[in-house]
């Protein structure tokens, strides 16, 4: 029996239901991706032979690399999940995953209890949140595409990142939290598994909230169109597409990593700012542009997506080697090179991913994105903050603005030959 190609306006009914359920799943998934990383420092010494501490987080951190690894086969299998068997049944997998993950951090024994299982454990959970953050980014974006009303794609879009920053930013403040009330020995002895318990506990909430979502219009009315391989259908068939999503993210994804995530042990570690003071200057920041993304998001759907995104790249070519050289060991500086940092990010942040999801027909649209978007991001910015360590211990650390400004340049070509996709109907896609 065919199914229905009624109108995909027709199942918005619960699009705000579906815009909080979709978000709130997304923070808890960006919660988890960089609770590892924030508290690793902590929980080192319990996966690895304590009595090396310095090769003990090194390990520990190359798990955290390898969980990089894993995000490209993410993106192409729940990318390919989500375009067969729907939107919502991809975004409840993705937190099942997540939250797997960090179920199997919170309860794991230590080194000393298991031996060489409890690093192969933590591998374990790595490789399955990697999974799962490899495809839930082409998930979320996808849906809140699709059930956006008409109109307001960019609105919708914007809280993709709005929500992809506070779960990191609320990993950042508990970590302070239960340093101030635990002490480092209490972190290091059991302390540093409360993020991993509240991960776990909040996916229950977050499966809940999925598992009860409306599938998109756009999806329920092209299910006659599904194909059985969406992943080679990609690549045969819409190859530039996917080409310019990695254009897109090229420059974007050493951006976020460098102002989001490195900046702040940069200026520690080149500068000697306080750990604290380097805290506050990235909640600062990070809260500036928070405020700002759903306003660009609804500015792009007045003006189109093309404005804004030549904007983050001709800002960043242009401000990115002089914001470098006002860094110096005051939390101002960190304040006002962050803040005008994320505020031109912004304008990416707010309306690349449903510029990305609009350049794929409903069939490929979610492993269109996610496919190149998460190749992208491993390749370039994973290695990001290596590659920073790596020019400043060989004394060319004022080579790498240079480096990212080029590849902003690069992004920047790819906007302005892109077409404009602001109004695209999604529903005859």
């Amino acid at each position: 029996m065919r199914h229905s190609t009624v109108p995909a306006g027709h199942f918005r009914p619960m699009s705000r239901r579906g815009l909080v359920a979709a978000t709130i799943g997304h923070a808890l998934e960006w919660f988890d991706w960089n609770a590892y990383a924030i508290f690793s420092v902590f929980f080192a010494g319990q996966f690895f032979p304590a009595d090396d501490p310095a090769l003990a987080q090194v390990k520990t951190m190359m798990i955290f690399a390898i969980g990089f690894l894993f995000r490209p086969l993410g993106g192409i299998l729940l990318g390919s999940y989500t375009d067969r068997f729907g939107r919502r049944g991809g975004m409840t997998l993705a937190v099942l995953l997540v939250s797997g993950g960090s179920l199997i951090l919170a309860v794991c024994p230590t080194y000393a209890e298991i031996g060489l299982l409890a690093p192969a454990l933590l591998l374990v959970a790595r490789i399955v949140q990697g999974l799962s953050t490899g495809g839930e980014m082409a998930a979320a974006a996808t849906y809140l595409a699709e059930i956006a009303p008409p109109g307001r794609r960019g609105f919708y879009s914007s809280f993709a990142y709005v929500t992809g920053t506070l779960g990191p930013l609320t990993a950042t403040l508990l970590a302070e939290l239960l340093f101030s009330v635990l002490g480092e020995s209490g972190l290091a002895a059991w302390g540093w598994r409360v993020p991993f318990a509240i991960g776990a506990v909040f996916g229950v909430y977050g499966l809940q909230l999925r598992r009860t979502l409306h599938e998109t219009g756009p999806y329920l009315a092209g299910r006659d169109l599904r194909v059985r391989r969406p992943t080679w259908e990609v690549l045969r068939r819409h190859p530039v597409s996917g080409l310019r999503v990695v254009g897109f993210t090229v420059g974007a994804t050493v951006v976020y990593y460098t102002f989001l995530v490195y900046l702040p042990s940069y200026v520690q570690d080149n500068f000697g700012m306080p750990t604290e003071s380097a805290l506050w200057a990235s909640v600062i920041a990070q809260s500036a542009m928070i405020m700002v993304l759903p306003l660009y998001g609804a500015l792009s759907d007045r003006i189109g997506r093309k404005p804004l995104l030549c904007a983050f790249a001709a800002g960043f070519v242009v401000l990115i080697v002089p914001l470098f050289t006002l860094l110096n060991s005051t939390p101002e500086s960190l304040v006002i090179v962050m803040t005008v940092g994320l505020l031109l990010f912004g304008c990416y942040a707010s309306v690349a991913p449903t510029a990305m999801a609009e350049l794929f027909p409903t069939q490929v649209r979610s492993v269109g994105l996610g496919m190149p978007y998460s190749l992208t991001v491993a390749v370039f910015g994973g290695t990001s903050p290596h590659l920073v360590e790596r020019l400043t211990d060989s004394g060319h650390a004022s080579w790498f603005p240079w480096y990212l400004a080029g590849l902003c340049l690069i992004s920047l070509v790819v906007f302005l030959t892109a077409r404009e996709t602001k109004g695209i109907n999604l529903d005859q896609c």
